[in-house]
């Protein structure tokens, strides 16, 4: 009886279907966060066992094992829900790895030496590594010597002396990676920017006034508002001592790119970017790139994606941080229950923007289906083989430059 009246509520809630398709995914993300139980069996398991799925009308939700058992549930046998998972221990030895890697200067950092420390193989660290936290260990090592070295500058300590103190073996190695991680060299970045060239542009667009900067590498901020002086301002603060200068015309393509994606569209030309970030930012940004047009994502799918389901808060903090609105499309994450929860540039802006995308992808998808009707309709041959969008590399699926077309064998016959 316990069993039954446990599941009795939620079913068909919006809260369990999203439980319902992480046990239908395995997903390891909810390990420890909730375990289902299956009514025809009596045994309750972690989201990621991997079992043979129950039907839905089986299966009740607990937050916690003890829950389960206070129902009448037994614990499984093979995924084990009261110990700790695999997806767990996987995490627990990359948060060793990490705090070992933040501690070791670059003279002793190596594979096999951590591997070792850890009682794993170096490909084994290797790949987990880059599973859970979508960098290598060598390149969270460097995002950690370079978040050190920056805070040093920034403070106004000494160059040589912060190449040193953040674990580099030489002040060249430092100067190797300034370019990549700061966008500039590393006295110009202790400075405020003194001696960098910063060009930008504050056009009108249809949610307000638009700020594009960039440097000669990429573009490094992209800015909403409703009038230049606030914009130019917050520029200035950012960096102080650059040299900014105006170029309205050299600026044209990327502005043309960032207004298009503001209208809906995927822009032609590539949006390179020249920007400075943690390694936990550079994940977060690279997985609000992999979101598709016309579809959100919630901060807590996020986490879960790059491997750290219980930092929601880390990853809103990470989207209010962008510095790049639109190039990388963090309006495109939204609260849990589906609300759009706040955005740097304002909540109105982010609907507009999510209205824009749904509403150009929905009349892509409906024009492809149109033109497939109308090309099998009637024994009818298409004047061209249509392509999708991702193949096409524009909007209509228009056939390749210079490629043959080829006979309808129905009617050639």
């Amino acid at each position: 009886m316990g069993r039954e009246r446990a599941g009795t509520a939620e079913v068909g809630s919006l809260e369990s279907d999203r439980k319902w398709q992480a046990v239908l995914a395995r997903d390891a993300g909810y390990d420890g966060t909730m375990v289902f139980g299956v009514r025809s069996t009596g045994i309750y398991c972690r989201p990621s066992c991997p079992a043979r799925r129950p039907r839905r009308q089986n299966v009740v939700f607990f937050p916690r094992p003890e829950a389960a058992e206070g129902a009448g549930f037994r614990a499984c046998r093979r995924c084990r829900p009261r110990g700790i998972s695999a997806a767990q221990d996987r995490a627990a030895w990359v948060a060793e790895a990490c705090r070992r890697l933040a501690e070791k200067d670059e003279g002793r950092l190596r594979l096999a030496d951590l591997g070792a420390e850890l009682g794993l193989s170096p490909y084994h660290l290797q790949r987990t590594f880059k599973q859970l936290m979508g960098i290598t260990p060598r390149q969270y090592a460097d995002a950690v010597r370079q978040g050190f070295f920056r805070a040093k500058l920034r403070n106004g300590g000494d160059v040589t002396e912060a190449v040193y103190d953040a674990g580099y073996g030489s002040s060249s190695r430092a100067y190797e990676g300034a370019a990549a991680r700061l966008g500039m060299t590393p006295g110009a970045y202790r400075k405020g920017g003194r001696g960098m060239r910063i060009a930008y542009t504050i056009v009108g667009s249809p949610l307000g006034r638009l700020l594009v900067a960039a440097t000669d590498r990429g573009i490094s901020a992209v800015s909403l508002g409703d009038a230049d002086a606030p914009l130019e301002t917050a520029l200035r603060e950012e960096y102080p001592a650059a040299e900014l200068r105006r170029d309205d015309a050299g600026l044209n393509t990327w502005v043309a790119g960032i207004l298009q994606r503001m209208e809906g569209h995927e822009p032609a030309a590539a949006l390179p970017v020249d920007l400075r970030a943690t390694a936990f930012q550079r994940r977060v940004w690279e997985e609000l790139k992999a979101i598709p047009r016309g579809q959100t994502r919630s901060y807590g799918e996020i986490a879960r994606r790059i491997g750290q389901p219980r930092a929601a808060r880390a990853v809103a903090r990470a989207c209010a941080t962008n510095p790049v609105a639109l190039v990388i499309p963090c309006h495109r994450v939204v609260a849990g229950e589906g609300g759009l929860s706040g955005y740097r540039w304002g909540v109105e802006r982010k609907r507009r923007l999510l209205d824009r995308e749904a509403a150009s992808h929905s009349c892509e998808r409906s024009g492809i289906h149109s033109r497939e009707a109308s090309g099998g309709s009637g024994g009818r041959a298409a004047s061209a083989p249509q392509l999708d969008d991702a193949h096409a590399g524009v909007s209509g699926g228009a056939a390749r430059p210079g490629a043959r077309p080829r006979p309808d064998r129905r009617t050639s016959r």
